[in-house]
């Protein structure tokens, strides 16, 4: 009879091992997934994003004007870019969009984030709205403000006593102004669902353990909802930084890059310089210089903050 009452649990616990779903024995046996599991997404990044670089790389080195074959020049574009002051004067723009990217959606997203993260009344429906942004592309948000702030029949033609002559993309500083507003009115919400996520993911016993202790509202968010927060920042910062440098479609349709060359940001002169020059060497060149400080900038990031060293008891297990 004991023998038998012993042996029923461990055929039942077999049976359910039997049944373990393939990530849980991944973790039980300590090892990741095979390399064909990665293979997919490997040779899509290959043929996507390494062969493209690679061309532009080479590209940087020819002189093409689109018509014929590209003709070998070393280093001559690379020269020509260097010594031109309107490329320099496009690395401060470009800079300086990043930098206000960062400093205006980072705060605001991180507090609409905590907040729709809670369970406020009709809290919802008011995230919905504010999430529409998100579901257009940046040509559609930047015609529709270009739209709204036109200097002869948008807003500031309306409200002369705010906006004075009504054209904004007639000086650097509202240009400027206009271009870090429309991008943070679209970005925003993409960051606030980041942070979303992850005030989701805090430990509520945290926050029980400090009420009792008798911390309020606002010793809560920067004792313990911040810090949990960390490694959102991290990478919203990055992808804010990276989408900074690479920005182009709210350049193109809202200011051309004027007046003059006031807002004439890297990418969109890399644009100028290849499609409407049509000297693509130049603009390869340009290009690879944008990958090269994204890539260098997010390494940064991530080093001085020490995201690298990261870990997950799941890591490398779906």
């Amino acid at each position: 009879m004991s023998t038998q009452t012993t042996s029923a649990p461990t055929a039942a616990a077999a049976s359910k091992e039997g049944r373990r779903r393939p990530d849980t024995a991944y973790a039980a046996r300590g090892t990741r997934p095979g390399f064909l599991w990665a293979l997919p997404a490997t040779v899509f990044f290959a043929l996507f994003a390494i062969v493209p670089l690679i061309a532009v790389a080479v590209l940087s080195f020819m002189s093409w004007n689109g018509l014929g074959s590209p003709q070998f020049v070393g280093t001559d574009n690379w020269k020509r870019i260097v010594d031109d002051p309107v490329m320099v004067k496009s690395i401060w723009l470009t800079l300086l969009l990043t930098a206000l990217g960062v400093a205006l959606q980072t705060p605001l997203s991180i507090v609409l984030g905590v907040w729709a993260a809670g369970h406020q009344r009709n809290r919802a429906v008011i995230s919905a709205i504010y999430f529409v942004p998100l579901l257009l592309s940046s040509t559609a948000v930047s015609v529709l403000w270009r739209a709204l702030l036109d200097p002869n029949f948008g807003i500031p033609a309306r409200m002369t006593w705010l906006f004075g002559d009504g054209n904004l993309f007639g000086e650097q500083t509202t240009a400027i102004g206009v271009l870090a507003f429309v991008s943070t009115w679209q970005f925003t919400p993409f960051h606030t669902l980041i942070y979303q996520g992850a005030a989701r993911a805090v430990p509520q016993v945290l926050y029980q353990a400090a009420e009792i202790d008798g911390a309020g509202r606002y010793r809560r968010f920067f004792h313990i909802t911040l810090p949990q927060l960390r490694n959102s920042v991290i990478t919203s910062m990055i992808l804010m930084i990276v989408g900074g440098l690479t920005t182009f479609e709210t350049v193109l349709i809202l200011t051309q890059g004027g007046p003059g060359t006031d807002t004439t940001i890297s990418a969109y002169y890399m644009y100028q310089k290849a499609f409407q020059g049509f000297d693509f060497g130049a603009g390869a060149a340009i290009a690879l210089c944008l990958v090269v400080a994204a890539t260098i900038i997010s390494l940064i990031v991530v080093r001085v903050s020490g995201y690298d060293k990261m870990r997950s008891d799941m890591e490398g297990v779906s």
